[in-house]
């Protein structure tokens, strides 16, 4: 099949790209090349003659949305609606990366993939606006949220290791009352090249399995690493940002897994990641 990848110098985007390479025909857009706010994405998108396009591209940055929602929701909303558009055009299946920031985080059990939704920020506002774009005008579409993805330069696992090097005084401080889903982006990668061999369309979680809090995360991350520092608990109303992270969000994969699509603790994951790491001598 030929695939094009928006955001394919992005963590999720490269795993896609090392997943998919050998079997597929690959149409890699990064962002020299795709301006989401533009309609002219649209024609962009038709012009690569792709059978299936996998929407990575997004405007990540949280606290940026907090700061521009407009922002966000031309690229994020507006953005995946010109995708959508470009793939009615050449009938080409749309595989639209999502959050679990779409959900209000109110929960007392991870989220099925037909929950309501109910962002509280405008990242997920405008991440669940790309959502109903894709659903209102595209019906050959495969919504995939992720959540707290790692697996590339900058994510929540490096950031760890980077604090820890040079800890501040009293030692690291990380939130334990915000809780999700660990997720390992070359896993999740894995999981779309065999979700675009079918079409069974419709809204998927594909996260690892496991959940735990950025509290949690962090000292599994630490001990697995080797690395000695203390680190202490904190609330989230105690860590000032500009956005607002919601406080429980860890997903079920419930739709991947009746297809057989399933995914290894986190544990797991953060292990083979950080042995990645060694191996690129980012990490003793």
């Amino acid at each position: 099949m030929r695939i094009a990848i928006t955001g394919a110098q992005g963590q999720l985007g490269q795993a896609v790209i090392a997943a998919l390479a050998d079997q597929h025909d690959l149409a890699p857009l990064g962002h020299g090349q795709l301006e989401l706010a533009d309609p002219a994405t649209a024609d962009q998108i038709a012009a690569t003659g792709a059978d299936v396009v996998i929407h990575a591209a997004a405007y990540t940055n949280v606290d940026g949305c907090a700061r521009d929602p407009l922002l966000a929701y031309r690229v994020n909303g507006l953005g995946t609606r010109y995708v959508a558009l470009g793939c009615r055009r050449i009938n080409a299946a749309l595989v639209y990366i999502s959050t679990n920031e779409v959900f209000a985080g109110d929960g007392r059990r991870p989220y099925f993939e037909d929950d309501p939704t109910g962002p509280i920020n405008p990242y997920g506002q405008s991440k669940l606006a790309g959502e109903q774009a894709v659903r209102a005008l595209w019906p050959r579409h495969f919504i995939v949220r992720v959540a707290w993805l790692f697996g590339g330069e900058r994510n929540f696992v490096r950031t760890v290791l980077r604090l820890a090097t040079n800890p501040p005084a009293g030692g690291l401080r990380m939130v334990a009352d915000e809780i999700g889903s660990p997720t390992y982006a070359p896993d999740v990668a894995a999981g779309l090249a065999r979700l675009i061999t079918t079409d069974y369309y419709g809204t998927y979680h594909f996260v690892n399995d496991g959940i735990c809090s950025r509290y949690e995360f962090a000292a599994e991350i630490l001990r697995r690493a080797g690395i000695d520092t203390s680190l202490h608990p904190i609330r989230l109303r105690d860590f000032q940002r500009d956005s607002t992270p919601p406080p429980y969000t860890p997903l079920a994969n419930v739709a991947g897994a009746a297809l057989g699509i399933t995914f290894r603790p986190w544990q797991e994951a953060l292990d083979a990641y950080l042995d990645r790491l060694r191996r690129q001598a980012l990490l003793p």
